[in-house]
């Protein structure tokens, strides 16, 4: 897809990936770009740097997400690219809280299903579209130290595999942003996790690998290019693979 002269909307837009998306997107030559994010004065900021349009909204909620949806398409234009981006982390395993479980299954995962339950049937009526969800290389693999992140990213990615399979035939495009660590407020003081062990990138970087993957229609995009070679390792001996992580585990978790 040529994103030149095209309508995207990003969540999570105030700061981090999203903010970045958004600045690529424009310096694409996108023709608007709906920068959407719970936090107001970021998303206006980021509208404002990029002569965009500022939207607030929850997407915890699926009303936020369709009236989101529908304003932008009668006030602005048909959704070209929607990207759903916003994402949470919360540290812990089964002994998680209820409701922080739940917190990370409403953003990591049915934000992605809202978006796409209101946008998809618009754009098969134009004949096709983009979707773009922001999972984590957790979903891929796994997360040390949080078993609500890993599971929800898993979904997520789920969800993306079963659009594409579900609706690529009808000119739905579909990608799946799958990085380890990026510089954002979610990774501020964890630059020595295990996420961060092949080294933290930039938004830009992933916003970036985006672009990258939009222009070429590719599904998985990778900005950490070992995340490949380390799913091939899990696919070709699973055991070992859970070893290893048992390592990484002992090495990380305490």
């Amino acid at each position: 897809m040529d994103i030149k002269d095209r309508i995207a909307v990003v969540t999570g837009a105030a700061a981090g990936i999203g903010r970045a998306l958004c600045e690529a997107f424009a310096d694409q030559g996108a023709r608007a770009v709906v920068c959407a994010d719970i936090d107001a004065n970021g998303s206006k900021e980021t509208a404002r740097s990029i002569n965009g349009i500022a939207k607030t909204i929850d997407v915890s909620r699926e009303a936020e997400i369709a009236d989101l949806i529908a304003d932008v398409e009668q006030s602005v234009g048909p959704i070209d690219i929607f990207c759903s981006n916003a994402g949470v982390l919360v540290e812990g395993g089964a002994e998680a809280p209820d409701a922080e479980w739940q917190r990370l299954w409403d953003i990591n995962v049915m934000a992605h299903v809202w978006a796409a339950r209101h946008v998809v049937p618009l754009m098969l009526k134009r004949g096709g579209g983009y979707l773009l969800n922001t999972a984590s290389a957790a979903g891929l693999l796994n997360q040390i130290g949080s078993a609500p992140y890993g599971v929800t990213k898993h979904a997520a990615v789920g969800l993306a595999e079963w659009l594409a399979i579900t609706h690529g035939d009808a000119g739905i495009k579909v990608s799946v942003l799958c990085p380890q660590a990026v510089r954002t407020a979610m990774t501020e003081g964890h630059e020595d996790h295990v996420a961060a062990i092949d080294g933290m990138l930039e938004p830009a970087d992933a916003a970036n690998a985006c672009i990258e993957a939009i222009r070429n229609e590719e599904f998985l995009v990778l900005p950490h290019a070992n995340v490949r070679k380390y799913m091939q390792l899990k696919t070709a001996d699973y055991d070992r693979w859970i070893a290893g992580m048992q390592k990484l585990n002992r090495a990380y978790s305490g």
